[in-house]
């Protein structure tokens, strides 16, 4: 019932792709920060 109105309507496609966009961000900012620590981590020991 409500799946119906999330994907037919503009406010729901809407809310999905701010919620898809948030889970993208989140994720590659996740890994940015890890990778960067594990960078430092080998920058000060060495």
């Amino acid at each position: 019932m409500a799946w119906k109105e999330l994907f037919s309507t503009d406010i729901g496609l809407l809310s999905m792709f701010t919620i898809g966009f948030v889970l993208v961000m989140g994720g590659y900012l996740y890994r940015f920060a890890k990778n960067h620590i594990a960078e430092d981590e080998k920058h000060s020991h060495g």
